[in-house]
């Protein structure tokens, strides 16, 4: 691996909205070099620059269509759980980091996922954005302090082109709330309400999903009791404070042991592994 003043960086489906952004986010990184950039095989974009795709000008970075050719440290990937998983797998073969924001996994692909990390370096984390993660050690303190006697609910909001609810960020926030009260989410996550449901239970966690317009992404957990309530919220207006934790995640992981890794560890508020 390379010294953190250079770290070779390449970014997985450039051609998507996420993808863009970290082109440019990597450009102007100063510890990364963004060497290559992936589009779909048979694209006709193979061929073209990188920073021309992202709107930022001429990088002399050429997108390819297979990055098993380029030398790179750390792959990062926004894309999709299939695609993810496949890089994954070649990664761990090659000894290359990985740095994994992409969301809708399943349980068998998140073992898989697991699996794999064991014979690399991964950080995976659906959520990237500091403020993100700062609000899950929020959670933790909200819920630890008053979480038994409130009603607890989550509400999360996203563009109309997002294609998992609800979010990883908001089932992420419910893991964090539910373990700290000594719950399990599987069984009392509530996704959805309709018609004659009776009297809430106590001990549920409820979600609400909004898919609407070019929303980036907000994110709110409500506390309720008898007169009062407490709302943790976080808003996303550029999908740039993502791409920016997947750059400082690189800059961490390379100097890290194999293994899996989250955003809490990366921005040291949890040490543990």
């Amino acid at each position: 691996m390379t010294q953190t003043n250079s770290i070779k960086l390449a970014i997985a489906g450039a051609t998507g909205r996420m993808g863009k952004v970290l082109i440019e986010a990597a450009h102007n990184h100063p510890q990364i070099q963004l060497i290559a950039a992936s589009v779909r095989p048979g694209s006709s974009l193979t061929g073209a620059d990188a920073g021309e795709l992202a709107g930022i000008g001429k990088l002399g970075v050429t997108l390819v269509d297979d990055l098993s050719q380029s030398d790179f440290d750390v792959l990062v990937d926004f894309t999709s759980p299939e695609s993810c998983l496949e890089l994954l797998s070649w990664c761990a073969a090659h000894n290359k980091a990985m740095v994994i924001g992409t969301t809708g996994f399943s349980d068998e692909q998140l073992q898989a996922l697991e699996q794999h990390a064991q014979n690399t370096k991964v950080v995976f984390a659906p959520n990237m954005s500091v403020g993100v993660n700062l609000m899950w050690k929020l959670l933790e303190v909200a819920s630890e302090v008053i979480g038994e006697q409130c009603d607890i609910e989550i509400q999360e909001t996203h563009h109309r082109f997002k294609k998992d609810a609800p979010s990883g960020t908001a089932l992420k926030m419910g893991e964090v709330i539910a373990a700290k009260l000594g719950r399990n989410l599987a069984d009392v996550a509530i996704y959805g309400r309709e018609g004659m449901t009776g009297e809430r239970d106590p001990n549920t966690i409820g979600f609400a999903t909004t898919r609407a317009g070019d929303v980036i992404g907000d994110h709110t957990a409500l506390f309720a009791d008898i007169g009062e309530r407490l709302e943790i919220t976080h808003k996303s207006s550029s999908r740039m404070t993502y791409a920016n934790g997947a750059m400082r995640a690189s800059v961490w992981l390379v100097n890290q042991p194999n293994g899996l890794y989250d955003m809490q560890q990366v921005l040291g508020l949890n040490t543990e592994k």
